[in-house]
């Protein structure tokens, strides 16, 4: 069939997140680093996929670099004869979403988007323009903490009107009210004013009445949400999707490396610890020696090779005690480091202790939490392309690298999954 859906997204788990709402309604669906990916390959590759995600790693970038990586990734896009596009950005608009935005729509040479942010099964909601984290305003979100992109407001055309100089107007009605027939009217209306459109979503009919309203004719950009119910009305054939696991290694624990500062994964490392699986605390604050890092890197790799060897599932995290992250950070402003860079020092220790793991324990598996250690884990690991599997959780699948030696590996977004997900992920990786 060959590419019919190109998808541009800013981080590792969000290509992974939109990657699933296609796999599972049956298209093939491939992601890559926008730089590895070569869209000659892929049309001559024996099972050509039906979806291409490029992932630009550009949420933690300065905007002109944003849109440089998203004009490029664009471009290969249109290469490959990509018919339709989505612009994949954070579910509460982290990052920077107009400079992307606009990327997209200039390399294409267009002039209007639709945007819908709200992602109902992952408790985002959009009300009146509004978005709402589990029914709380995103300014009183966790969000509202976030230590590189601070959710101050909730008004997601006052965020979306920030970064760009396009025209950022919402719907005006709610999705609810609306057919399908109807909201297409008023984004013909509204395409004929140029820039973007925000609209409501508040449940998983709002989804599926959008979907059939936009189908193939427009731009789109926000969460994965409305991708679940777009690959269910788009025209056409699909390729198959089932993709073959790996074989397992047979008496070797599964490890998990977690980055990520979100409630969310902090109580699933807590559920880890309630069903006996080890825990190992990375101390962020012998990072910044050379010396120091060597050892406590060293300390972790041997624990846990040690416990995997032995048939036991593992994790290592980050420290996520407020004080010492903000000692953290305190140091790495003292030695000229910005947030940012602090962030990954931390997410390439990381990186640095799970390939480690996984050369010395011959394990084929693996579970990350957190965009930033996802990106710094698989471009330690060599990944250069993987094929979404199987849906594990709402926006978090499990994916099968596009290596002679392949690894399956489940990436998650900090901030997604219930409390039992980790434990949940790493039962799944052992399905035959």
């Amino acid at each position: 069939m060959g590419v019919v859906i190109g998808i541009v997204a800013d981080d590792i788990t969000g290509a992974n997140d939109i990657g699933t709402m296609f796999a599972k309604a049956g298209y093939v669906t491939h992601v890559y680093p926008f730089e590895a990916f070569d869209p000659s390959a892929a049309a001559a590759a024996a099972e050509r996929p039906d979806v291409v995600i490029l992932d630009t790693a550009s949420r933690l970038d300065a905007p002109g670099i944003a849109y440089g990586k998203v004009e490029n990734a664009t471009n290969r896009l249109k290469a490959a004869g990509a018919r339709l596009w989505i612009n994949k950005t954070c579910s509460v608009f982290r990052g920077n979403v107009g400079a992307e935005f606009d990327a997209m729509l200039d390399a294409l040479g267009v002039s209007f988007a639709v945007v819908a942010l709200g992602f109902p099964k992952n408790g985002r909601t959009t009300v009146d323009g509004m978005h709402y984290v589990r029914g709380l305003p995103l300014e009183r979100s966790e969000f509202r903490n976030d230590p590189v992109h601070p959710m101050t407001t909730s008004s997601l055309v006052d965020i979306l009107r920030g970064q760009t100089k396009r025209r950022v107007e919402r719907l005006g009605e709610r999705t609810a009210g609306l057919t399908p027939e109807g909201l297409r009217a008023r984004l013909e209306e509204a395409e004929s004013r140029g820039g973007y459109v925000i609209l409501d979503v508040e449940s998983q009919d709002d989804l599926r009445t959008i979907a059939l309203a936009v189908r193939d004719d427009y731009v789109l950009c926000g969460s994965s949400a409305l991708s679940e119910e777009l690959a269910l009305t788009l025209p056409g054939t699909r390729g198959s999707a089932q993709a073959k696991p790996l074989p397992l290694v047979e008496g070797v624990g599964i490890l998990c490396a977690a980055g990520s500062l979100m409630p969310q994964t902090a109580g699933q490392i807590d559920y880890l610890k309630e069903k006996g699986v080890p825990i190992y605390e990375m101390d962020t604050l012998r990072l910044f020696s050379p010396q120091e890092r060597a050892a406590e890197l060293e300390r972790l790799t041997d624990a846990l090779v040690g416990v995997l060897r032995a048939g036991s599932h593992a994790a290592v995290h980050s420290t996520n005690d407020p004080v010492r992250v903000a000692e953290t950070k305190r140091i790495g402003a003292t030695l000229g480091m910005t947030g940012e860079q602090a962030s990954r020092l931390v997410s390439d220790a990381l990186a640095d202790v799970a390939s480690a793991v996984m050369a010395r324990t011959g394990q084929n598996r693996l579970v990350t939490a957190g965009g930033e250690t996802s990106a710094s884990i698989c471009d330690k690991l060599g990944v250069s392309g993987m094929r979404v599997w199987k849906e594990i959780e709402p926006g978090v699948p499990s994916c099968i690298t596009l290596s002679e030696e392949p690894l399956m590996l489940v990436l998650k977004s900090g901030s997604f999954g219930k409390p039992s997900f980790l434990y949940d992920a790493l039962q799944h990786l052992l399905e035959p």
